[in-house]
């Protein structure tokens, strides 16, 4: 499957987890999917929440591994390799 394909697929699904984050004053923002990862940037209340790991890891990766195949991990941004 093409990555455009994938990355379309990873960004419907991402729009089902945000109204959950808004609902508490955050959001997700995709930046990139590279060698199976999505990386992410969490934004507003969620950017310095102190759940911040158990909300990527436990809630946004759980979901985008069941509904996309392709996608291996998520990551935030940050931990993002350097070109």
């Amino acid at each position: 499957m093409a990555d455009d394909k994938i990355i379309n697929k990873i960004k419907m699904t991402l729009d089902k987890v945000r109204p959950f984050l808004q609902r508490d004053g955050g959001d997700v923002e995709f930046d990139s999917f590279i060698d199976g990862t999505v990386y992410i940037k969490m934004i507003g209340a969620c950017e310095g929440c102190a759940f911040i790991d158990q909300t990527i890891k436990d809630g946004i990766e759980i979901i985008l591994l069941d509904e996309v195949p392709e996608v291996k991990a998520v990551k935030p941004v940050s931990e993002k390799p350097k070109k």
